[in-house]
């Protein structure tokens, strides 16, 4: 068994005043019709963030059927916590409605930036998402002061189960600030007030950050990718197992791990995956290149 990669699925053209440059943290919707929406983020020309989608199909996910429009999720307000940018991580059916979290962010000025956690909230299928609230349903604590982030979300029986980045330390390397980023859980009754964080995986030197978790849940346990950003090298793409969620077995170098190409738009990195399992097929969406700059593409597990 090996993932194949099935090639590069979008990049902006720069054709948009929202969408000038990058496609990144792709993410997937299964869509009534059977096919599929990848939401991903895209930066305008100040480098604001926008929450944008195109609909692919699901018998070939290179094939883009709709493509971006008008973005589904833009930044808040000045001031907002969102200000800079909103980036959908995870969709999650919930009777009728469908919820959105998402990333916002603020650019800052001694640490580059504050990164907390969203919602947003769309009533039917074909209902536009609207934000909660104007503050995160995520937001600082005194063990995270500075990030709780990347959120990916799932339901589990009654209540809801979120995987999460959080940062807990910046330092000066070099010249440059770097964080230390790990990942952790957390749950939640309604989906807005979220309980019980927990570390899952904490970075091993040379690494410095683990990011943007995605799990599946199967009769075996849970499986999670992630990337994994490294004082050795350029981005890359880890994988691991655990029986309850809480307790990882990291997997990095196996075979649910795909590696850069030797040529074109993912061979200097890999980063930022998302599985989504139908079907008996299993996809991976994935950012190359300067983490999005050059779009995102996908890789079926055989």
């Amino acid at each position: 068994m090996a993932w194949v990669k099935r090639g590069l699925v979008y990049s902006p053209d720069g054709s948009q005043p929202w969408s000038r440059e990058y496609a990144s943290f792709p993410t997937a919707e299964s869509l009534p019709d059977g096919n599929l929406r990848i939401y991903f983020t895209s930066l305008d020309d100040r480098r604001y963030g926008s929450t944008g989608c195109v609909d692919v199909a699901f018998d070939d996910p290179t094939r883009i059927i709709r493509g971006p429009q008008q973005p589904v999720l833009t930044f808040g307000e000045m001031g907002d916590f969102d200000e800079c940018g909103a980036n959908a991580f995870s969709v999650v059916p919930d009777g009728r409605r469908r919820l959105l979290y998402y990333q916002g962010w603020q650019n800052t000025t001694r640490a580059p930036y504050l990164i907390f956690t969203g919602l947003a909230v769309s009533k039917g299928a074909d209902a536009p998402f609207r934000k909660h609230g104007r503050v995160p349903v995520m937001d600082r604590t005194d063990n995270e002061p500075y990030m709780r982030a990347a959120p990916y979300v799932i339901r589990d029986g009654d209540a809801f189960r979120m995987w999460y980045v959080s940062c807990t330390e910046w330092k000066d390397r070099g010249g440059t600030p770097q964080y230390f980023v790990e990942i952790r859980t957390a749950s939640s009754n309604d989906g807005i007030a979220w309980s019980d964080s927990r570390v899952c995986l904490t970075p091993v030197d040379p690494e410095y950050a683990l990011g943007r978790p995605c799990v599946t849940r199967d009769a075996n346990g849970y499986r999670m990718w992630y990337s994994i950003r490294s004082n050795a090298g350029p981005y890359r793409i880890g994988y691991a197992e655990s029986r309850d969620g809480f307790s990882w077995t990291r997997q990095d170098a196996g075979e649910h791990v795909i590696q850069a190409a030797a040529s074109g738009w993912d061979s200097e990195m890999v980063c930022y995956p998302f599985v989504i399992e139908r079907d008996r097929r299993r996809l991976l969406f994935y950012n190359g290149n300067r983490h999005g700059a050059t779009g995102f593409g996908v890789a079926e597990w055989q």
